[in-house]
């Protein structure tokens, strides 16, 4: 498997290569997990969108506050608020994904990740495979930031002092 651009170093004293790693390691890990703000974003953005009547949305939205959007249209305008309300709280599950993956949480990245490929899943039935293309390719990019948050761990504790009291993220 390959490294993702870290070098082995070896020593006590952290180097600026060492300190470099992890600065490579922090923008993998912030890169992927910024993907989930994105999706979040765009998703709300297709939401007003839907609202304000324009037959026009993003494919990097969820599919789930699609199919929201959907019922609230039909449901009048109380329901296209209402599904605004929804999609907002939806799109807030994966902003707080994307808090504490940026974080270096694993499992945000899984939770994450399971919940956007379930989402994909949604989109078949609707013969939308540009969408479930690009969820693909989004839990790509999700999943290779999440690679980076072992690294950046050992990084950390390398670059801890010893007998260094442990600090919360």
């Amino acid at each position: 498997m390959a490294s993702g651009g870290f070098g082995s170093t070896t020593g006590s004293s952290p180097s600026s290569a060492v300190i470099e790693q992890k600065l490579r390691a922090e923008q993998i890990v912030r890169s992927g997990a910024g993907w989930f703000l994105a999706i979040a974003g765009l998703s709300i953005l297709n939401s007003v969108l839907t609202m304000s009547g324009t037959n026009f949305h993003f494919i990097f939205g969820l599919g789930v506050t699609e199919i929201v959007d959907a019922i609230g249209r039909q449901s009048g305008t109380t329901g296209s608020a209402l599904s605004l309300v929804v999609n907002i709280f939806i799109a807030g599950i994966f902003l707080g994904f994307w808090n504490f993956a940026r974080k270096g949480e694993k499992w945000a990245f899984l939770f994450g990740m399971a919940l956007y490929a379930v989402d994909g899943v949604i989109l078949i039935p609707f013969k939308d495979f540009l969408g479930v293309a690009f969820h693909a390719y989004a839990l790509f990019r999700i999943y290779h930031g999440m690679q980076g948050v072992p690294v950046l761990e050992e990084l950390q504790r390398r670059l801890a002092p010893a007998g260094a009291p442990i600090e919360p993220r």
